[in-house]
């Protein structure tokens, strides 16, 4: 099955952008780019607005001149690219992860048109975020342009979903041939003298970080000899401050999930959501795939 790498479009900055990074995606693994846009409210979710309404309200003319234009666009800025637009009649993040149970990689802008200041990342790549059925890369309008040959860093603590994301980060990391860095978050050094018990557990907080590494490391290399991993442990006051920090010098920061048990809510831990909120750089989420329906 080819399957597609899939982004969400509205004609928003953000999307827009996120389109620019899903079809480098797309051509990086040959694959088909689909355009998709959702155009009911998001509360709407694919069914009539009104109850008596028995029909789904068609797109408007506006809607599919923006979808038309940017894969237009895209396939002229992208020679080789192979791209389809769509709209679908549901709610933008319904619709995503809908596409996602048949998708390589779904891509996500981290806010559409609308949305308050303070929300970095908009409901709809929250949703897909957290309830793609396969990997998913959240992307914000860049503040700086993003070196694409800088390395793509993976967040390690020993997890089984740290192992599936250590899995996508060097599959990424061949794709686009850069470095893999493997990073480690341990707490700060305090400056003043520490009682000795503190000491022992600092030292063996240390031992457990390299530990970690150095079994992350060895699987990456067996399985991918040719790419160049570092192990890199830093100390930061919490993982997520740790990460966010380290992704400034990074082009791709690969966080875990959850799984798929436990409350649909927290799909997504505390680091995870924190890194696509602030993360200098575009953000994948390491979901397994599910099989397509």
């Amino acid at each position: 099955m080819n399957r597609p790498v899939v982004v969400g479009v509205d004609g928003s900055p953000s999307s827009l952008v996120a389109a620019e990074h899903a079809a480098r995606a797309a051509l990086l693994r040959s694959r088909p780019l689909h355009l998709v846009h959702g155009y009911l409210h998001p509360l709407g979710y694919g069914v009539p607005l009104s109850p008596y309404d028995l029909g789904v309200p068609a797109p408007s003319e506006e809607s599919r001149t923006m979808v038309e234009r940017t894969a237009a666009d895209l396939a002229d800025r992208w020679p080789g690219l192979d791209v389809e637009a769509r709209q679908v009649a549901g709610g933008p993040g319904a619709t995503i992860v809908e596409e996602s149970r048949r998708a390589d990689l779904v891509v996500v802008g981290s806010r559409g048109l609308g949305g308050f200041a303070g929300l970095l990342l908009g409901s709809v790549g929250a949703q897909v975020a957290a309830h793609a059925h396969c990997p998913a890369l959240v992307v914000r309008p860049d503040e700086q342009p993003i070196d694409t040959d800088a390395p793509v860093l993976v967040g390690v603590d020993g997890s089984a979903s740290s192992r599936v994301a250590v899995g996508y980060g060097a599959a990424e990391a061949a794709l686009r041939d850069v470095p893999l860095v493997l990073v480690h978050v341990g707490p700060l050094d305090g400056d003043r003298p520490l009682p000795d018990e503190i000491e022992e557990a600092q030292a063996a907080y240390q031992a457990e970080s390299v530990r970690l590494l150095a079994e992350a490391s060895s699987v990456v290399r067996a399985e991918r000899p040719e790419l160049v991993v570092r192990e890199h442990p830093i100390r930061a006051t919490g993982a997520a401050r740790g990460l966010i920090e380290a992704s400034g010098t990074a082009s791709l920061l690969v966080v875990g999930t959850r799984g798929r048990h436990g409350f649909t809510g927290l799909l997504l831990g505390s680091v995870s959501q924190a890194a696509i909120q602030h993360a200098h750089c575009p953000v994948l989420v390491a979901h397994p795939y599910d099989p397509p329906r």
